[in-house]
C-alpha cells in the first residue's frame, strides 16, 4: 500500500532485486498490459489476493491508489531501478499486444470447450491482413513478427503433453515468445507453417524441410523481406517445428562494412587471418560447432578481399547473405546440386577464390584440397571443436594427408559470446571465482562488469555477440608432426609455444576487457584447452 503524503521516498519501500528478475508468463497474463504501459510497473508475485510489482521512484501516492482501483486488488509496493523496469516491461510487451490478440480466440475457444473443438513463396506477415480472420494464421504471423523485432536467429515451437511451448533464440539464448497454447493446436500451427512453406501438409510422419520468404512492413510506407528456413520434425506429441531467420536486409549494413576486426578479431590473430585470406593460393578453414559464427568468418574474410580484378565463387547451403562482386551458389540437392557436383562446375568457371560453404563428406574434401594444391584460394567450414580436430576430421574422411597438409594453410577455431549491454553493464570488484580463472592471463583484472538490463538490451543485461578464437597457421615442424601422427597435445603444445592463444585464453581476455562475463566465458570454452 502507498504511505500517507504525495510522492513516496524510495526509501520508504523495499528495494526489487530485478539483476535475476525471471518472466512469468502467467503472472504477466494477470495484468493488463496497457496498464503496464501506462504506469511502468513490473508484476513480481502474487499473496492470495495481494499483487506485489516494483516501480521506479519516485512513487507516486495517488497513481498506486488509481492503479488499485484499475487492478481492482491490494498491491505490495517494491522500489527498483527505473532502466532496468523500462527494459523488462520491453521485453515482455514488445510485440505482446499482436501476440496476445493473436491468441486470444484460441483461448477463448479453450476455455469454452468441452471434449473437443471443433503456400506461395512470397506471404505478407500482416496480422490485419485478408487472413487475418483466422487465429491460427494471426498467431503465427505474429510469431515471426516478435522474432524479427527482436532480432532472433531461430523460432522454436515445441509439442509437449498438454502445450506447445513457442520460444526465439536471442544472441544464442532461448527465450519464451508468449505463454504456451494448449496442445490441441499443434496440428493446425504446424499445418500453417508447412503451407507457408510448400511442404506436404499431410505427412506427419517423416522429418521436411522447406523455406519462404515473406514481407514485412518497414513503417515507411514500404517493406523489407526476410527469408525463413523451417525444419518439421515428427516427435512424441506431435511434430516439432524450428524456424531460421534470415533477415537479410537488416543486416545489410553491417555486411557492407563487414571485416576480421568487426567479428571480434585483433592482434596476431587478425594478422595471421588476413594473411592467409590473401594468398594466392591454399585453404583457410573455419572451424566450431553449429552456431558458432564459422559462416560469418568466411564472409568477413571475402568482403576484405573481393576486388573487380578477381573471380570469387561461393557455393553454400543455403546463400544466408549477398555480397557485391561475388558469384554465390545455393545447393539443391532435391535437383542433384551437390557441395561436391557444384565445385567441380565452379573450377570450370576460371575462380580465384573458392567459398565452400561447409565440406561433409569425402568427395567434397577431396576436390577442395586438389583446388587448393592448383592454385585457387579455398576458404571452408568444418564441424570440429578445436583447431586440432580438423586435421582427424580430414583424415576420417579419407583425404590423402600429404595433399592435405600442403593445401592447409590456417585454422580458426571459434566461439561467440554474448557481449554486456555498454548502456547498463556494472563496474565491480572480481570475486574470488573471477581472480582465480583470471590468474592465467598476463595481467591480473582489477574490475569487471556485471549485466544488468535496460530498455536497449530488453532486459536481457547483453546485446550482440563477438568472437573469441584460436588461429593456428601451419609451419614446416607442425606438418612434420601432423604426417608423423604425433599426439595432438604434442601438436597443441608446439603452436602454444609458436605464440597460439587458445579458446580458453581468448575468452577470459574478453572477460578482463568488460565486454563479457565469466559465466559466459564459461558456456562456451569449458573444458577447452
Amino acid at each position: 500500500m502507498s504511505p500517507p503524503g504525495g510522492s513516496a521516498p524510495s526509501d520508504f519501500y523495499e528495494a526489487a532485486d530485478l539483476a535475476g528478475y525471471r518472466d512469468d508468463p502467467a503472472l504477466w497474463r494477470a495484468v493488463p498490459m496497457e496498464l503496464v504501459r501506462r504506469f511502468r510497473f513490473v508484476p513480481l508475485g502474487e499473496d492470495g489476493e495481494r499483487l506485489e510489482v516494483a516501480l521506479p521512484a519516485p512513487v507516486a501516492e495517488e497513481e498506486v491508489d488509481r492503479l488499485e482501483l484499475l487492478l481492482r486488488r491490494p498491491l505490495v509496493i517494491r522500489v527498483g531501478d527505473g532502466d532496468l523496469i523500462a527494459g523488462i516491461i520491453e521485453r515482455n510487451t514488445n510485440s505482446s499486444f499482436l501476440l496476445d490478440r493473436a491468441s486470444e480466440d484460441l483461448r477463448i475457444e479453450l476455455l469454452g470447450r468441452d471434449g473437443g473443438s471443433g503456400g506461395t513463396p512470397l506471404i505478407s506477415l500482416d496480422p490485419d491482413g485478408p487472413d487475418g480472420g483466422s487465429p491460427v494464421v494471426r498467431l503465427v504471423d505474429s510469431l515471426l513478427v516478435n522474432a524479427i523485432e527482436r532480432r532472433a536467429t531461430d523460432i522454436h515451437i515445441e509439442t509437449k503433453a498438454s502445450e506447445v511451448v513457442l520460444k526465439v533464440r536471442v544472441d544464442g539464448i532461448l527465450y519464451p515468445a508468449m505463454e504456451p497454447v494448449d496442445a490441441v493446436h499443434n496440428q493446425t500451427i504446424v499445418a500453417r507453417l508447412k503451407v507457408m512453406a510448400e511442404l506436404d501438409v499431410a505427412e506427419r510422419r517423416i522429418p521436411q524441410d522447406g523455406r519462404f520468404r515473406a514481407a514485412l512492413a518497414d513503417g515507411r510506407g514500404g517493406h523489407r523481406t526476410v527469408d525463413f528456413r523451417v525444419s518439421v520434425m515428427p516427435s512424441v506429441h506431435g511434430e516439432d517445428v524450428v524456424i531460421r531467420v534470415l533477415d537479410k536486409e537488416h543486416l545489410g549494413a553491417r555486411f557492407e562494412a563487414l571485416s576480421l576486426a568487426a567479428l571480434g578479431f585483433a592482434g596476431r590473430d587478425l594478422r595471421l587471418l588476413r594473411a592467409h585470406v590473401r594468398r594466392p593460393f591454399g585453404m583457410v578453414l573455419a572451424t566450431g560447432p553449429t552456431g558458432s559464427g564459422k559462416t560469418t568468418t568466411l564472409y568477413a574474410a571475402l568482403s576484405e578481399i573481393a576486388t573487380p580484378e578477381e573471380k570469387i565463387i561461393t557455393i553454400e547451403d543455403p546463400v544466408e547473405y549477398e555480397i557485391a562482386g561475388v558469384t554465390q551458389v545455393p545447393v539443391n540437392e532435391k535437383k542433384g546440386l551437390t557441395f561436391a557436383r557444384g565445385l567441380r562446375s565452379i573450377l570450370r568457371h576460371d575462380p580465384d577464390t573458392i567459398m565452400v560453404g561447409e565440406v561433409r563428406d569425402p568427395e567434397t574434401a577431396a576436390i577442395a584440397v586438389q583446388a587448393a594444391l592448383t592454385g585457387h584460394l579455398v576458404l571452408t567450414t568444418v564441424h570440429a571443436n578445436h583447431s586440432l580436430d580438423v586435421i582427424g576430421r580430414f583424415l576420417h574422411m579419407g583425404a590423402d594427408p600429404h595433399n592435405f597438409v600442403s593445401a592447409l594453410h590456417c585454422i580458426s577455431a571459434q566461439r561467440l559470446v554474448r557481449l554486456l549491454c555498454i548502456a547498463c553493464r556494472r563496474e565491480a570488484a572480481p570475486d574470488a571465482r573471477e581472480r582465480a580463472a583470471l590468474r592465467v592471463l598476463d595481467e591480473p583484472a582489477e574490475r569487471v562488469f556485471r549485466p544488468v538490463g535496460c530498455r536497449r538490451c530488453d532486459g536481457a543485461g547483453f546485446r550482440g555477440r563477438t568472437a573469441v578464437a584460436e588461429v593456428l597457421p601451419l609451419d614446416t615442424e607442425i606438418r612434420e608432426m601432423i604426417l608423423a601422427r604425433r599426439p595432438a597435445a604434442i601438436l597443441r603444445e608446439h603452436a602454444e609455444r609458436g605464440g597460439m592463444a587458445p579458446l580458453r585464453r581468448r575468452a577470459l581476455e574478453a572477460v578482463a576487457a568488460g565486454a563479457t562475463t565469466l559465466a559466459e566465458a564459461n558456456r562456451v570454452t569449458t573444458g577447452d584447452p
